[in-house]
């Protein structure tokens, strides 16, 4: 969730700090800090609690914090409550080795005791304190340099962690490990950058390195060397970052949020360009062979947040299209249900960052038990795209604000043609179908630019309702799927009290909390359920509930139920949810925007959950 930053080069590097700490706003944080060195002096210290821009301006914009070698972090609490002495970097009594870390070490309070009769003193309430100082004690105690010391900590240290340290005794260098949480290390002119995320370093260098599991990573000016824990030292490839800086930034929209939404065409056209060729699929990049594919008989997807509503859709989607049994996991609950995974079985794991902890279990806990595994990410080089046996890369492109639109959009497109690829492979729909679900994938991008058009009616009805205190989505089948993912919506950047239900449970429990004006939006697409959602519009209508209808063209019927009606084209019922979702995913902006509220980094949120 916390966002980390080092730079070391020919430049002033608090103003890089500070800027790269900007990029990872949409993160989530409560403080921030950063931590600079001219040359062998002792480094300058500044953190603040609250907003960045608090920092921006004890520092005037970096430039009252002089050198060229620093680290900055936001820190999001976990251990210790916000505060400025709890705020990161965080230093040894001396200040010998100064540090900022993302994770949470386990044992921390183990090590703490360990240190106190050791003769350290702590100021904070962190863990991140007690990970500093254990480098440090093994720094002095052993006497073999920044790499032995780090090789003994993570021996010792339980948990996840992204650490980068500076050592008093070595000016100019930035040091780093991990586990499980991410971090990546760019280089360009001779200069060399670090952060947790992308776009911290999108800005000056595109040419990449991710840290792996147990690594150690040294920083000098335009150089970078890897070594593992048994400080020998190893050799990593550049990765080319595809996504430029330009991505990243809002180009003219009030919100990433809305920027995103309106990305939604583009993000879903070049995740199917990606593996559509001349009108049929080809998964050969994806590393998922028709041998593979006739084999399985089990798919688990796990998921976490609007990539497990992913897979709720998916789900539908595979077990009509083939005879393939489907399960759709929390990842948080997959990890630890001890279930006896089936042979023959493919766990699909779903994950925008790539990086999410429970998510990235799971894959490890399905490929312990020997199953085969596919990742659908969003960012290569990611700890699930490398941990994965397969990986579909969605093309969104980077998306900063906390509610995901577009790379949920593009992760069913890349569920949708997993699903037609299966069934073709298998035999269980022929060729004629199978290039009729092909075009009517092809036409989803154009539909939802339609739906985009309209946007206007759904921010006056946003701002009608903005107020309300509950709203409950129902729906059917696929519909069921999208009402989860637009309650979530509503909730998560409006703060309003919002439920989805499978409609026909209404009247086993929720039907009890509708009254006069409760908002409950009806997602009826599915043709087939048509008649039995209305009869559940009709019964929670009649109870005083204030009615949207979402339907597609030529269910005009509608408007004599609803108290208002949302159309979005007709396609393929079984990819509906690609369009169903546009209205819902603005009807929670425009509740947001109508209550004042900030859209991209909503309250006690983080774009990644990379801790439990």
């Amino acid at each position: 969730m916390c966002g980390i930053v080092g730079f070391t080069g020919k430049r002033q590097a608090a103003p890089v700090l500070l800027d790269g700490l900007a990029k990872l706003e949409y993160r989530g944080y409560d403080s921030a800090g950063i931590a600079v060195r001219d040359g062998a002096s002792e480094p300058e210290i500044v953190k603040a609690k609250g907003k960045l821009k608090i920092l921006r301006e004890m520092t005037n914009e970096g430039a009252a914090v002089k050198g060229d070698c620093g680290i900055g972090h936001t820190r999001w609490a976990t251990h210790g409550e916000p505060s400025v002495t709890n705020a990161h970097p965080l230093s040894s009594d001396d200040e010998n080795v100064v540090g900022v870390h993302n994770g949470i070490i386990e044992n921390y309070q183990e090590l703490k005791e360990k240190l106190i009769k050791n003769g350290y003193s702590f100021k904070s309430q962190t863990d991140t304190e007690v990970a500093v100082k254990l480098v440090d004690y093994y720094y002095k105690k052993y006497n073999g340099g920044p790499q032995d010391a780090l090789a003994r900590a993570m021996t010792r240290i339980r948990g996840s962690y992204a650490l980068v340290l500076m050592f008093k005794d070595c000016p100019g260098e930035i040091y780093a490990i991990r586990k499980d949480s991410p971090m990546i290390i760019g280089v360009s002119d001779g200069e060399t950058f670090l952060a947790s995320d992308v776009p911290a370093i999108l800005k000056y260098t595109r040419n990449v390195y991710y840290v792996g599991d147990l690594e150690i990573a040294k920083l000098t000016k335009g150089e970078v060397k890897f070594y593992n824990i048994d400080r020998e030292e190893i050799e990593k490839e550049l990765t080319e970052i595809k996504w430029n800086a330009e991505a990243a930034e809002k180009a003219g929209y009030e919100h990433f949020m809305l920027k995103e939404i309106h990305e939604q065409p583009k993000a879903v056209k070049d995740t199917l360009s990606s593996v559509v060729k001349d009108g049929r699929i080809d998964l050969s990049d994806v590393g998922l062979s028709d041998d593979d594919i006739k084999d399985i008989e089990q798919i688990y997807i796990v998921a976490c947040g609007s990539a497990y509503h992913v897979g709720m859709a998916v789900q539908y989607v595979i077990e009509e299209l083939t005879s393939v049994q489907v399960r759709v996991e929390l990842a948080s609950e997959f990890r630890y249900r001890e279930l006896k995974l089936r042979k023959n079985s493919l766990a699909i794991i779903i994950s925008q960052s790539g990086e999410t902890a429970d998510s990235l279990a799971a894959l490890k806990y399905a490929k312990k038990n020997g199953v085969k595994t596919l990742g659908i990410v969003n960012v290569v080089g990611s700890s699930i795209a490398r941990e994965a046996d397969s990986v579909f890369y969605t093309l969104a492109g980077p998306e900063i604000s906390v509610a995901t639109t577009k790379a949920y959009s593009a992760q069913l497109i890349a569920g949708y043609l997993l699903a037609v690829q299966f069934a073709k492979v298998r035999g269980e729909i022929d060729e004629k179908e199978y290039s009729r679900l092909i075009e009517e994938l092809e036409t989803i991008p154009h539909k939802i630019e339609k739906i985009l058009e309209d946007k206007e009616r759904i921010q006056w009805f946003a701002a009608k309702f903005a107020s309300v205190k509950d709203a409950f989505f129902i729906g059917r089948g696929i519909d069921y799927a999208v009402g989860l993912e637009g309650s979530l919506k509503m909730k998560e950047i409006s703060y309003i009290h919002s439920e989805a239900y499978a409609a026909g449970e209404l009247k086993h429990g929720p039907i009890s909390l509708i009254e006069n004006g409760t908002l409950v939006i009806g997602v009826v697409t599915q043709q087939r359920l048509y008649e039995k959602m209305v009869s559940n519009m009709v019964e929670v209508k009649s109870r005083g509930a204030y009615l949207m209808g979402l339907t597609c063209y030529g269910n005009y019927g509608m408007e004599d139920l609803a108290d208002f009606t949302v159309y979005i084209p007709q396609t393929d019922h079984l990819f509906l949810a690609s369009l169903a979702v546009i209205p819902l995913q603005l009807m929670g902006y425009y509740v947001s925007c109508a209550k004042g509220l900030d859209v991209d980094k909503p309250r006690n949120l983080a774009k990644s959950v990379t801790v439990e």
